[in-house]
């Protein structure tokens, strides 16, 4: 399949921004549906009207969460300020979609420690050291030994969201003289 010329120039400027690859991914998604959406016509033939319709009915029809059509609202964004240059207009005629209001399932002590001990090996240390320190998946995955700074009980993430340095700590477990972590 020969590659979309607009497609290339939106991941060159994503990666001159140094997105994330799941970021690029996501708006090549995105981008690629608002095409398929209004028939394959070029996006510079396309302005509010075919934003705000894409939108509703994504809302409306597809029953995204809210989330899902921010995500996409944000790719096409990208898209007409950042690729093609062009300013918009506030979006006024999207239909957003609601955000379900539900109260979060909070798990006691007790479950949380039965959660943790009934994942075994290599995915239950990453689930502890997430649940121990806050950090993302992605963090977790990228850690190296030289991170961790046990005498400080720190650990250092490098390149996290935004390609921001950080440093979290861990905390200690109650059950043991070692920490979550």
């Amino acid at each position: 399949m020969p590659k979309s010329p607009l497609l290339e120039r939106v991941r060159n400027a994503i990666r001159i921004r140094h997105y994330s690859l799941r970021t690029e991914q996501s708006y090549i998604h995105w981008i690629r549906r608002f095409i398929l959406f209004h028939k394959k016509r070029h996006p510079n033939d396309m302005g509010e009207r075919e934003i705000s319709a894409f939108l509703t009915d994504l809302a409306v029809n597809r029953n995204v969460a809210a989330s899902t059509q921010n995500q996409a609202l944000s790719a096409i964004l990208f898209l007409y300020q950042k690729v093609l240059d062009r300013k918009l207009e506030w979006l006024d005629d999207v239909v957003r979609a609601k955000r379900p209001s539900h109260i979060p399932v909070i798990l006691t002590r007790e479950e949380t420690q039965l959660l943790l001990t009934e994942i075994p090996g290599i995915n239950g240390l990453i689930t502890r050291v997430i649940y121990g320190t806050g950090m993302r998946k992605m963090e977790c995955l990228r850690l190296r030994v030289q991170d961790i700074d046990f005498d400080y009980r720190q650990i250092v993430i490098r390149s996290g969201k935004g390609d921001k340095d950080r440093v979290t700590t861990s905390a200690r477990c109650r059950n043991c003289s070692g920490t979550r972590t």
